[in-house]
C-alpha cells in the first residue's frame, strides 16, 4: 500500500513547489498510471516513494513504513520492497544479462544456487532465457528494457515502479513492454508507471492519476476491477541440474563484482542509483 496524506514539498534548489497538498492511496495489487507534462511533479512523486526526497509537510506511507519518520538505516529495507525500472535501462556494460540481474542478490549475500533459480524464473517471465550470456550492447532497445524489468523483479518486490519505461522505445515495443507490466501485475505485484504517453495509456484499462503543477487534478479508476491473485512474482521453480549448469555458465568469468558472503538475515546493504551509475562509469 502507498498513501500520500496532504503531502507538500518544494524543490531544494529553487524553492519552487514540487508537490502541493497531494492526497492519494494506491492499494496492494493495483496498476496505476501517473501522467502529466514534464515538470508536473511526477518524478518528485516517485522520489518520495523511493525515499530519495524528504517532504515538507504531510505523511507518506509505503507498506509498513512512515517515510516522514523513517530512519536512514531502514531505507535499504524499504528499497528491497521496491523494484525500479528506469527509462535509460542503467545496465552495467561489462556484465552479462545474467549478472546484471543477479547483481543485487549477490550484494545482499544470497547463495548462488538460489540466485540461479530466481534469475532463471525472471528471465522466462520476460522471455529472455536465450539471452542470459549476452552483454547489453548485443541486445535491442526492447530487450535491454526487459532486462531492466527482470532486474527489478528478481528480489520479489511488493511494488514495481517504472519511470517513463517506454520513453526510448517505438510504439510497438512500448505496447509490448506495457503488456509485460500487465502480466507482472496479474501475478500480484503493485505496479506504478509514470508516463507522458497518453496514447499508450488509453490502450490499457488501469487507473489514471493526473498531476499538474504538483497537484492531483484527476483520478480516474479502471473500468474493470477484478481482484488479482496474490503470489510471489519471483517465485522459485524446479529445474534440472543440466538447466541450472547452463544458466550458471552465463556468469562472467572475470571478477567484476564483489560477492558478499552471508545470508538474507544479515544487515541490508543499500544499492542506490548512485552506485549503479558508478558501476556503469567504471564499465
Amino acid at each position: 500500500m502507498i498513501e500520500f496524506r496532504n503531502v507538500s514539498m518544494k524543490y531544494k534548489t529553487n524553492g519552487a513547489v514540487a508537490l502541493d497538498k497531494v492526497n492519494v492511496k494506491i492499494n496492494d495489487g493495483e496498476f496505476v498510471f501517473i501522467v502529466g507534462a514534464s515538470g508536473a511533479g511526477k518524478s518528485s512523486f516517485l522520489n518520495v516513494i523511493m525515499g530519495q526526497e524528504k517532504i515538507d509537510s504531510g505523511e507518506v506511507y509505503v507498506n509498513s513504513y512512515n517515510l516522514r519518520k523513517i530512519k536512514k538505516r531502514e531505507l535499504p529495507y524499504l528499497r528491497r520492497m521496491l523494484g525500479i525500472v528506469f527509462q535509460d535501462f542503467r545496465l552495467i556494460p561489462k556484465m552479462t544479462v545474467y549478472d546484471n540481474i543477479a547483481f543485487a542478490l549477490r550484494v545482499i549475500g544470497m547463495g548462488e544456487r538460489k540466485i540461479t533459480k530466481r534469475v532463471r524464473y525472471v528471465l522466462k517471465l520476460v522471455d529472455l532465457s536465450e539471452k542470459a550470456k549476452n552483454f547489453p550492447h548485443q541486445l535491442s532497445q526492447g530487450e535491454r528494457q526487459r532486462v531492466a524489468i527482470a532486474r527489478a523483479l528478481v528480489n520479489n518486490p511488493a511494488v514495481i515502479i517504472a519511470d517513463e519505461p517506454t520513453g526510448n522505445l517505438d510504439p510497438v515495443l512500448s505496447g509490448e513492454i506495457m503488456s509485460l507490466f500487465d502480466k507482472i501485475n496479474a501475478l500480484g505485484a503493485t505496479v506504478v508507471v509514470v508516463t507522458h504517453d497518453l496514447e499508450l495509456v488509453r490502450q490499457f484499462d488501469h487507473r489514471i492519476v493526473t498531476i499538474e503543477n504538483g497537484r492531483i487534478v484527476s483520478d480516474i479508476p479502471a473500468k474493470a476491477s477484478a481482484e488479482q491473485p496474490v503470489k510471489a512474482v519471483a517465485e522459485e521453480s524446479e529445474e534440472s541440474d543440466a538447466e541450472e549448469a547452463e544458466l550458471e555458465d552465463a556468469q562472467t568469468s572475470d571478477e567484476e563484482y564483489i560477492e558478499i558472503q552471508g545470508d538474507e538475515d544479515d544487515e541490508a546493504i543499500d544499492i542506490d542509483i548512485d552506485e549503479i551509475k558508478e558501476s556503469m562509469q567504471e564499465g
